[in-house]
Protein backbone atom coordinates (compact mmCIF):
# COMPACT_ATOMS: atom_id res chain seq x y z
CA UNK A 1 0.00 0.00 0.00
CA UNK A 2 1.55 3.39 -1.18
CA UNK A 3 0.97 6.85 -0.33
CA UNK A 4 1.12 9.28 -3.33
CA UNK A 5 1.60 12.91 -3.28
CA UNK A 6 -1.84 14.67 -2.42
CA UNK A 7 -0.88 17.88 -4.52
CA UNK A 8 2.96 18.73 -4.38
CA UNK A 9 4.99 15.91 -6.51
CA UNK A 10 8.06 16.68 -4.13
CA UNK A 11 6.07 14.93 -0.64
CA UNK A 12 6.72 10.84 -2.60
CA UNK A 13 8.92 9.22 -0.47
CA UNK A 14 12.17 7.84 -1.95
CA UNK A 15 10.95 4.20 -0.24
CA UNK A 16 7.54 4.68 -2.47
CA UNK A 17 9.08 5.75 -5.69
CA UNK A 18 11.37 2.33 -5.53
CA UNK A 19 8.32 0.03 -4.82
CA UNK A 20 5.88 1.70 -7.75
CA UNK A 21 8.84 1.38 -10.18
CA UNK A 22 9.52 -2.59 -9.18
CA UNK A 23 5.88 -3.35 -8.89
CA UNK A 24 4.64 -5.85 -11.88
CA UNK A 25 0.80 -4.52 -10.91
CA UNK A 26 -0.02 -1.60 -9.70
CA UNK A 27 -3.68 -1.60 -8.62
CA UNK A 28 -5.13 1.95 -8.84
CA UNK A 29 -8.91 3.50 -8.22
CA UNK A 30 -8.38 5.95 -11.42
CA UNK A 31 -5.59 3.97 -13.91
CA UNK A 32 -5.74 6.88 -16.00
CA UNK A 33 -4.55 9.80 -12.90
CA UNK A 34 -2.14 7.42 -11.68
CA UNK A 35 -0.62 6.92 -14.97
CA UNK A 36 -0.38 10.35 -15.22
CA UNK A 37 0.71 10.68 -11.79
CA UNK A 38 3.87 8.23 -12.31
CA UNK A 39 4.58 9.99 -15.87
CA UNK A 40 5.42 13.42 -14.34
CA UNK A 41 7.56 11.53 -11.33
CA UNK A 42 9.25 9.83 -14.42
CA UNK A 43 8.51 6.06 -13.21
CA UNK A 44 7.29 3.97 -15.56
CA UNK A 45 4.35 1.41 -14.74
CA UNK A 46 5.02 -2.15 -15.39
CA UNK A 47 0.86 -2.71 -15.47
CA UNK A 48 -2.17 -1.08 -13.97
CA UNK A 49 -5.23 -2.97 -12.88
CA UNK A 50 -8.22 -0.81 -12.00
CA UNK A 51 -9.48 -1.09 -8.50
CA UNK A 52 -12.69 0.97 -7.32
CA UNK A 53 -15.68 0.95 -4.69
CA UNK A 54 -17.69 -0.71 -7.62
CA UNK A 55 -15.76 -3.22 -8.13
CA UNK A 56 -13.14 -4.21 -5.24
CA UNK A 57 -14.94 -6.98 -4.29
CA UNK A 58 -14.75 -8.45 -7.84
CA UNK A 59 -10.80 -8.03 -7.49
CA UNK A 60 -10.06 -9.92 -4.65
CA UNK A 61 -9.88 -13.06 -6.28
CA UNK A 62 -7.64 -11.61 -8.94
CA UNK A 63 -5.00 -9.70 -6.72
CA UNK A 64 -5.29 -12.99 -4.60
CA UNK A 65 -3.90 -15.25 -7.86
CA UNK A 66 -1.57 -12.90 -8.64
CA UNK A 67 -0.01 -12.75 -5.34
CA UNK A 68 0.00 -16.89 -5.62
CA UNK A 69 2.50 -16.71 -8.35
CA UNK A 70 4.79 -14.64 -6.31
CA UNK A 71 4.19 -11.14 -8.41
CA UNK A 72 4.53 -8.15 -6.45
CA UNK A 73 1.76 -5.99 -6.18
CA UNK A 74 1.13 -1.85 -5.47
CA UNK A 75 -2.19 -0.41 -4.13
CA UNK A 76 -2.43 3.74 -4.05
CA UNK A 77 -5.51 5.53 -4.41
CA UNK A 78 -5.88 8.54 -6.59
CA UNK A 79 -3.66 11.04 -4.11
CA UNK A 80 -2.99 10.39 -0.90
CA UNK A 81 -2.76 7.27 1.62
CA UNK A 82 -4.58 4.10 0.57
CA UNK A 83 -7.80 2.92 2.44
CA UNK A 84 -8.16 5.97 4.48
CA UNK A 85 -11.06 6.90 2.80
CA UNK A 86 -10.82 5.41 -0.53
CA UNK A 87 -11.60 1.27 -1.58
CA UNK A 88 -8.40 -1.12 -0.85
CA UNK A 89 -10.29 -2.48 2.84
CA UNK A 90 -11.39 -5.67 1.61
CA UNK A 91 -8.09 -6.51 0.00
CA UNK A 92 -5.63 -6.03 2.53
CA UNK A 93 -8.29 -8.37 4.47
CA UNK A 94 -8.34 -11.10 2.04
CA UNK A 95 -4.36 -10.41 1.97
CA UNK A 96 -4.03 -10.89 5.35
CA UNK A 97 -6.21 -13.73 6.08
CA UNK A 98 -4.63 -15.77 3.20
CA UNK A 99 -1.36 -15.04 4.90
CA UNK A 100 0.29 -12.60 1.87
CA UNK A 101 2.14 -9.94 3.14
CA UNK A 102 0.95 -6.54 3.36
CA UNK A 103 3.56 -3.75 3.87
CA UNK A 104 2.57 -0.16 4.40
CA UNK A 105 4.13 2.71 2.84
CA UNK A 106 3.68 6.05 4.91
CA UNK A 107 3.08 9.29 3.17
CA UNK A 108 0.80 12.17 2.87
CA UNK A 109 -2.73 12.22 3.65
CA UNK A 110 -5.10 15.35 4.12
CA UNK A 111 -6.59 14.29 7.45
CA UNK A 112 -3.32 14.48 9.13
CA UNK A 113 -2.00 17.45 6.95
CA UNK A 114 -5.08 19.37 7.94
CA UNK A 115 -5.06 18.89 11.41
CA UNK A 116 -1.43 19.26 11.55
CA UNK A 117 -2.04 23.00 10.37
CA UNK A 118 -5.29 23.78 11.54
CA UNK A 119 -4.49 24.91 15.56
CA UNK A 120 -6.99 22.84 16.28
CA UNK A 121 -7.10 20.13 19.32
CA UNK A 122 -5.51 17.26 17.56
CA UNK A 123 -6.55 14.76 20.43
CA UNK A 124 -9.32 12.97 20.16
CA UNK A 125 -10.05 13.25 16.72
CA UNK A 126 -12.51 11.72 14.15
CA UNK A 127 -12.29 11.42 10.75
CA UNK A 128 -15.57 10.72 9.13
CA UNK A 129 -14.35 10.62 5.42
CA UNK A 130 -16.61 11.96 2.82
CA UNK A 131 -19.88 13.48 4.14
CA UNK A 132 -23.35 12.40 2.90
CA UNK A 133 -24.74 14.05 0.18
CA UNK A 134 -28.31 13.64 1.61
CA UNK A 135 -29.28 16.47 4.65
CA UNK A 136 -30.99 13.71 6.81
CA UNK A 137 -27.70 11.41 6.41
CA UNK A 138 -25.43 14.37 7.34
CA UNK A 139 -27.54 14.89 10.58
CA UNK A 140 -27.56 11.50 11.22
CA UNK A 141 -23.78 11.00 11.05
CA UNK A 142 -22.80 14.29 12.89
CA UNK A 143 -25.89 13.95 15.71
CA UNK A 144 -23.67 11.37 18.13
CA UNK A 145 -20.92 14.12 18.40
CA UNK A 146 -22.80 17.02 19.65
CA UNK A 147 -21.55 16.53 22.90
CA UNK A 148 -18.40 14.50 22.43
CA UNK A 149 -15.39 16.96 22.72
CA UNK A 150 -13.42 15.54 19.54
CA UNK A 151 -11.83 17.38 16.62
CA UNK A 152 -14.37 16.20 13.09
CA UNK A 153 -12.36 16.02 9.96
CA UNK A 154 -14.40 15.61 6.57
CA UNK A 155 -14.10 16.25 3.07
CA UNK A 156 -16.78 17.70 1.35
CA UNK A 157 -16.99 18.76 -2.38
CA UNK A 158 -16.93 22.60 -2.80
CA UNK A 159 -20.75 22.40 -4.72
CA UNK A 160 -21.91 21.02 -1.18
CA UNK A 161 -19.74 22.92 1.05
CA UNK A 162 -22.78 25.42 2.79
CA UNK A 163 -24.81 22.80 3.01
CA UNK A 164 -22.87 20.58 5.15
CA UNK A 165 -21.94 23.17 7.21
CA UNK A 166 -25.06 24.69 8.03
CA UNK A 167 -25.58 20.82 8.73
CA UNK A 168 -22.78 20.68 10.97
CA UNK A 169 -24.00 23.89 12.89
CA UNK A 170 -27.57 22.31 13.56
CA UNK A 171 -26.06 19.60 15.19
CA UNK A 172 -22.86 20.44 16.73
CA UNK A 173 -23.50 24.53 17.97
CA UNK A 174 -21.19 27.24 17.72
CA UNK A 175 -17.60 26.06 16.93
CA UNK A 176 -14.12 26.90 15.79
CA UNK A 177 -13.72 25.59 12.24
CA UNK A 178 -10.97 25.14 9.73
CA UNK A 179 -11.35 24.71 5.81
CA UNK A 180 -8.18 23.19 4.64
CA UNK A 181 -8.19 24.19 0.74
CA UNK A 182 -5.79 22.91 -1.66
CA UNK A 183 -3.55 21.24 0.40
CA UNK A 184 0.18 21.11 -0.11
CA UNK A 185 -0.44 23.19 -3.74
CA UNK A 186 0.43 26.16 -4.90
CA UNK A 187 -2.95 27.94 -3.85
CA UNK A 188 -2.89 26.40 -0.33
CA UNK A 189 -5.29 28.06 1.90
CA UNK A 190 -6.47 27.83 5.18
CA UNK A 191 -9.87 29.19 6.16
CA UNK A 192 -11.06 29.96 10.22
CA UNK A 193 -14.53 30.38 11.19
CA UNK A 194 -16.97 30.04 13.20
CA UNK A 195 -19.87 27.76 12.77
CA UNK A 196 -22.55 30.10 11.81
CA UNK A 197 -20.10 32.35 11.05
CA UNK A 198 -21.00 32.68 7.42
CA UNK A 199 -19.41 36.16 6.66
CA UNK A 200 -16.10 34.97 6.78
CA UNK A 201 -16.38 32.24 4.08
CA UNK A 202 -15.68 33.03 0.34
CA UNK A 203 -18.58 33.44 -1.91
CA UNK A 204 -17.45 31.35 -4.38
CA UNK A 205 -15.49 27.60 -3.43
CA UNK A 206 -13.12 26.70 -5.41
CA UNK A 207 -10.62 23.49 -5.00
CA UNK A 208 -10.54 20.40 -3.11
CA UNK A 209 -11.10 20.45 0.66
CA UNK A 210 -10.56 18.96 4.45
CA UNK A 211 -13.10 20.55 6.80
CA UNK A 212 -11.94 20.34 10.17
CA UNK A 213 -14.10 21.36 13.59
CA UNK A 214 -12.76 21.67 16.74
CA UNK A 215 -14.77 20.04 19.82
CA UNK A 216 -17.09 22.06 22.71
CA UNK A 217 -15.08 24.68 24.21
CA UNK A 218 -14.15 23.44 27.56
CA UNK A 219 -15.68 26.47 29.40
CA UNK A 220 -18.95 25.51 28.28
CA UNK A 221 -20.17 23.25 30.45
CA UNK A 222 -23.51 21.88 29.04
CA UNK A 223 -27.04 23.29 30.37
CA UNK A 224 -28.73 20.64 32.43
CA UNK A 225 -31.44 18.96 30.16
CA UNK A 226 -33.85 20.03 33.18
CA UNK A 227 -32.92 23.51 32.76
CA UNK A 228 -33.40 23.53 29.19
CA UNK A 229 -36.79 22.19 29.09
CA UNK A 230 -37.70 24.95 32.07
CA UNK A 231 -36.66 27.03 29.32
CA UNK A 232 -38.97 25.89 26.60
CA UNK A 233 -41.80 25.60 28.60
CA UNK A 234 -41.42 28.89 29.62
CA UNK A 235 -40.74 30.47 26.13
CA UNK A 236 -43.86 28.29 24.67
CA UNK A 237 -46.12 29.97 26.71
CA UNK A 238 -45.95 32.93 24.70
CA UNK A 239 -47.50 31.05 21.57
CA UNK A 240 -44.47 31.71 19.15
CA UNK A 241 -43.36 29.04 16.70
CA UNK A 242 -40.95 26.31 17.43
CA UNK A 243 -38.53 27.82 15.51
CA UNK A 244 -38.19 31.16 17.32
CA UNK A 245 -38.50 29.54 20.96
CA UNK A 246 -35.59 27.25 19.93
CA UNK A 247 -33.71 30.35 19.13
CA UNK A 248 -34.45 32.09 22.14
CA UNK A 249 -33.47 29.47 24.16
CA UNK A 250 -30.28 28.71 22.20
CA UNK A 251 -29.16 32.40 23.33
CA UNK A 252 -29.09 31.21 27.03
CA UNK A 253 -27.79 27.84 27.41
CA UNK A 254 -24.01 26.31 26.47
CA UNK A 255 -23.13 22.86 25.15
CA UNK A 256 -26.25 22.31 23.41
CA UNK A 257 -26.82 22.33 19.27
CA UNK A 258 -29.93 23.63 17.88
CA UNK A 259 -31.27 20.20 16.23
CA UNK A 260 -30.90 18.64 20.38
CA UNK A 261 -32.73 22.19 21.59
CA UNK A 262 -35.45 21.55 18.78
CA UNK A 263 -35.68 17.25 19.39
CA UNK A 264 -36.30 18.53 23.25
CA UNK A 265 -38.58 20.99 22.29
CA UNK A 266 -40.67 18.02 20.18
CA UNK A 267 -40.69 15.55 22.95
CA UNK A 268 -42.25 18.10 25.43
CA UNK A 269 -44.87 19.21 22.90
CA UNK A 270 -45.84 15.15 22.59
CA UNK A 271 -45.57 14.73 26.00
CA UNK A 272 -47.91 17.68 26.66
CA UNK A 273 -50.45 16.66 23.65
CA UNK A 274 -49.99 13.04 25.69
CA UNK A 275 -51.50 14.11 29.19
CA UNK A 276 -54.17 16.60 27.42
CA UNK A 277 -55.28 13.35 25.82
CA UNK A 278 -55.81 11.47 28.83
CA UNK A 279 -58.30 13.85 30.82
Amino acid sequence: MVATPIGNLGDLSQRAREVLGRAEIILAEDTRKTGLLLHQLDIAPQSFLSLHEHNEERRVRAVLDHLSQGRELALVSSAGTPLVSDPGFRIVRECRQNGFRVEPIPGPSAPTVALMASGLPPQPCTFLGFMPRKRREQLRLLSPFAQVRTTLIFFERKSRMRSALEAAHECLGIREACLARELTKQHEEFIFFMLGQWDKLPEEYRGEYTVVIGPPQKEDEPTPEHEVQRLLERERLGGEKPKQVVARVMERVSGWSKKSVYDLYIRGAESEEGKGSNI
